[in-house]
């Protein structure tokens, strides 16, 4: 049987300050879920899962330290610098 062990990542905060300082000009309220990391017990798997921002019933996944962000999947793929034009 497999196990899976599950570890939460802080987001950073330089991510955390850019995300809340552009809700807080559009005037929004985030949720904030932060991604985790999925290692397979006796394997050399892992998979990290991105942190997760819900704003107005869309999703937004974000990676540390990482310049680009995702919306509803990672086929979607916008440089961080116009997460302020992608809210609606």
């Amino acid at each position: 049987m497999l196990h899976i062990i599950k570890q939460e990542i802080n987001m950073s905060k330089e991510l955390l300050s850019k995300i809340e300082w552009t809700c807080k000009m559009k005037k929004v309220k985030p949720e904030i879920i932060n991604g985790c990391l999925r290692i397979v017990e006796h394997t050399n798997l892992a998979y990290v899962e991105p942190h997760r921002v819900i704003i107005k019933d869309k999703l937004y996944l974000f990676f540390n330290e990482q310049d680009y962000f995702y919306i509803d999947s990672l086929e979607n793929k916008y440089p961080l610098s116009k997460f302020n034009e992608n809210i609606v």
